[in-house]
C-alpha cells in the first residue's frame, strides 16, 4: 500500500448496525471521561493557585461567552451526586485529570496536602462506586507561575512535572494503577503554542515544535518515576488523531496531506515509537525544529503499557502554497451530519485510526479515552433532553468499534466524552458534549436521553 492510499477511506464505510454489551469482551472498560479545570471549579479554594487557564480566559476575547472555570460544574464540592450518576449509568471505569495547580503553585517546594487529600477522597469515591480510577496527570492546566519562566518552551518545566508525577503517585498509587501521562500533546504545543486560540495563546511553530518535544521528553522520564511508585502501574498516553482525506485526486493535494499527516500523525507517533521526527517535516519546519538534547529520544520512546487514543473527526487536506512551511489546509466540513463544533460526524472513522495505528506500531493495548459530541441541547418541558444526535452517535461509533476488534485491533476499553456538559475551553459554556447536562445557574443535573441509552446498553436492558 502506498504512502499516500493507507489515508483513504476503506471501501465499506458504513459500520455495523448498533452492537450490545454482550458483543465485547466481558473484562472490556466502559467509562466516561472528564478533565479537571472543564469540571472542578472551587478555582481559589483550598490552595489552588492560578494556572494558564485562568490567565487566558480572564484576558478579553479568548473566550468566546467571556467565561472561565472558576466555577465550571462545580464537581469539587458536588463529586458524590456526580459518581453516583455514573455508577447508575453502568460505567466501570471512570478517566479524571489532577489539577497541577492544585498540587504544586510551579515554585519548588512541598506539595499542597488540600489538593493531594481532595484527590484521594476523590479515589476513593470512585472505588466505593466500582468505577475504575484512569489518572491523567496533564490535561492542559499548567500554573502560571511555570508559564511564567517560559512554560513548556523552558526544560525546567519538564523536571517540574516528573516531581508533580512523583507526589500524585506516591499519594494515589496504592489505588490508581492506570496512569495517563498526557492528554493530547497536539493541542497544548500546536493549539496553544502555534494556532493561539488555546492557553497560553503563542503563536510560534517554533516554540510549538519546542513545546511538544518538551512533553514528549517529559512523558519519558515521568514514566520509570511513575513504575517505581505504582505496583503493577499501566501507563500510557491519550493522543488526539485524525484520519486524513485528500480534498481531490490530485498529485498537489495527495502530496499535501502526506505533509499535514507528518506533522499531524507521525510527529507525535514516530518518537514514541522509538523512530524519531520524521525526516520529511524536519526538512520542512528548518530552523523552527526543537533543540534536542543527548538522551531524550531514547527517553521518548520509554515502552508504555497501553495507548490512548481520542477520536472526534476526519480532516480533509487540501494543497495551499501560501500556509508555509507545511503548504496545506484542513477545509471547514460543509456537507453531511456536522456537529455543533463544526466536525463531520464520521462514525467509520474510529475504526480506520485504530486500524492504521495498529498497523503503523502494533502499541499493544489500546483504549479509546475520548470520543464524543456537542449538539445543541434543550430541556423540555418535562424536564427531558432528548438528545437523540448524539445517541445516534453513540451508537455508530460503538458500531465501528466493534468492526475494529472484529478485525484484529486489541482495543480494550471506550471513555466517552464526557460525563457532564462542562467549560469546553475556548468556547466556554456555549457547547455541550455531557451525557449528563448541567444548569449552570442551579448546578442541576439532568441525565440526557443519550445517557439514558448508554445506560441500557450497560445494563444490557
Amino acid at each position: 500500500m502506498t504512502t499516500a492510499n493507507r489515508h483513504q477511506r476503506p471501501e465499506s464505510a458504513a459500520p455495523s448496525p448498533a452492537p450490545q454489551r454482550s458483543d465485547f469482551a466481558s473484562d472490556f472498560l466502559w467509562g466516561c471521561a472528564t478533565s479537571s479545570y472543564q469540571i472542578e471549579g472551587a478555582g481559589r479554594e483550598d490552595g489552588r493557585v492560578e494556572s494558564i487557564w485562568d490567565r487566558f480566559a480572564a484576558t478579553p476575547g479568548r473566550v468566546k461567552d467571556g467565561s472561565n472555570g472558576l466555577v465550571a460544574c462545580d464537581h469539587y464540592h458536588r463529586w458524590p451526586e456526580d459518581f453516583d450518576i455514573a455508577q447508575d449509568i453502568g460505567l466501570n471505569a471512570y478517566r479524571f485529570s489532577i489539577a497541577w495547580p492544585r498540587i504544586y503553585t510551579g515554585e519548588h517546594g512541598q506539595p499542597n496536602q488540600k489538593g493531594l487529600d481532595f484527590y484521594s477522597r476523590l479515589v476513593d469515591g470512585m472505588l466505593e462506586r466500582g468505577l475504575q480510577p484512569w489518572a491523567t496527570l496533564y490535561h492542559w492546566d499548567l500554573p502560571q507561575t511555570l508559564q511564567d519562566a517560559g512554560g513548556w518552551e523552558n526544560r525546567a518545566t519538564i523536571d517540574a512535572f516528573v516531581d508533580f508525577a512523583d507526589a500524585m503517585t506516591r499519594t494515589l498509587g496504592d489505588r490508581v494503577k492506570h496512569w495517563i501521562t498526557h492528554n493530547e500533546p497536539w493541542c497544548t504545543a500546536i493549539i496553544g503554542n502555534y494556532e493561539g486560540w488555546h492557553a497560553p495563546g503563542n503563536t510560534s511553530l517554533k516554540t510549538a515544535l519546542q513545546v511538544a518535544h518538551n512533553v514528549l521528553v517529559s512523558h519519558g522520564k515521568a514514566t520509570p518515576v511513575i513504575r517505581a511508585n505504582v505496583p503493577d502501574a499501566q501507563v500510557g498516553m491519550a493522543v488526539s488523531l485524525h484520519p486524513l482525506r485528500a480534498a481531490s485526486g490530485s498529485p498537489e493535494d495527495q502530496a499535501a496531506m502526506e505533509r499535514h499527516d507528518g506533522l499531524r500523525y507521525r510527529w507525535f507517533l514516530d518518537p514514541l515509537f522509538g523512530r524519531g521526527y520524521p525526516q520529511a517535516t524536519l526538512d520542512l519546519i528548518g530552523d523552527a525544529a526543537p533543540d534536542v538534547v543527548a538522551g531524550d529520544m531514547e527517553a521518548i520512546a520509554v515502552k508504555t503499557d497501553f495507548m490512548g487514543v481520542n477520536y472526534y473527526f476526519p480532516e480533509v487536506v487540501a494543497d495551499a502554497p501560501d500556509h508555509a512551511p507545511f503548504r496545506a489546509r484542513v477545509l471547514p466540513t460543509t456537507q453531511g451530519e456536522i456537529t455543533a463544533m463544526g466536525w463531520p460526524v464520521a462514525p467509520e472513522g474510529l475504526s480506520e485510526l485504530l486500524t492504521r495505528i495498529e498497523n503503523d506500531y502494533h502499541p499493544g493495548p489500546m483504549y479509546v479515552t475520548e470520543n464524543g459530541s456537542a449538539f445543541d441541547d434543550t430541556v423540555d418541558a418535562n424536564g427531558e433532553v432528548d438528545d437523540v444526535q448524539r445517541r445516534q452517535y453513540l451508537m455508530r461509533h460503538l458500531a465501528s468499534l466493534k468492526d475494529a476488534i472484529d478485525n484484529g485491533v486489541p482495543v480494550k476499553g471506550y471513555f466517552a466524552w464526557s460525563l457532564l456538559d462542562n467549560f469546553e475551553w475556548a468556547e466556554g459554556y456555549l457547547k455541550r458534549f455531557g451525557l449528563v447536562h448541567i444548569d449552570y445557574e442551579t448546578q442541576q443535573r439532568r441525565l440526557k436521553n443519550s445517557g439514558k441509552w448508554y445506560r441500557a446498553f450497560l445494563r444490557q436492558e
